[in-house]
């Protein structure tokens, strides 16, 4: 399933991301994770204090590559709207949801600090650079001043967050794709 080249740490932790993804944290047992990896148990005791520990490489990956595909469009080329609707319109799984968001909606994910940090962290950074863009946008006159840059940004990030609920909901994409061209709609700069 993994190529040969991928270490075994790295298995177990590509394994654990989808996993998690797939069955939430108690779904997710370590027989599972080892089998999925193919490798044996005392492989992952040798990386790993064991499933929490894993688990939390497993989430931490999971949000830095949710940050790195967020960065490349909030800092790509265009105007601050422009840089909105990437994000916005970019690749999703929208009918598997966001594997951060996700996160969110998993009980043990939510009751253990530690596992809960690095979800809590993205989102807020993820919630600051759309801050920052609606800012800029209202620097150079593209957004009304009266916006509040902060509620624009938590709409942004609900409009995903709940499209992918309704879209899962209703089995068909259509349903995200409708809020995200609804929200662009309201942001839309008068010309």
């Amino acid at each position: 399933m993994y190529s040969i080249r991928m270490s075994t740490q790295d298995r177990l932790i590509e394994s654990t991301r989808e996993l998690l993804w797939e069955r939430g944290y108690v779904g997710t047992s370590p027989k599972a994770i080892l089998e999925r990896a193919g490798v044996g148990q005392g492989s992952m005791y040798h990386h790993f204090h064991g499933k929490p520990d894993l688990a939390l490489a497993a989430i931490r990956r999971t949000c830095e590559e949710l940050r790195a595909a967020a960065q490349s469009v909030l800092e790509g080329p265009g105007t601050p709207y422009e840089r909105i609707r990437a994000y916005l319109e970019r690749e999703r799984d929208v009918l598997r949801g966001c594997p951060v968001g996700r996160l969110t909606m998993d009980p043990d994910v939510v009751a253990n600090e530690d596992l809960r940090a690095p979800v809590d962290e993205t989102i807020a950074w993820l919630r600051e650079q759309l801050a920052r863009i609606v800012e800029e946008g209202q620097e150079q006159g593209q957004f009304a001043r009266t916006l509040d840059a902060r509620e624009i940004a938590a709409t942004v990030l609900a409009t995903v967050q709940g499209g992918y609920v309704l879209a899962r909901a209703s089995g068909s994409p259509a349903a995200f794709d409708s809020g995200v061209r609804g929200l662009l709609s309201l942001l839309r700069p008068a010309s």
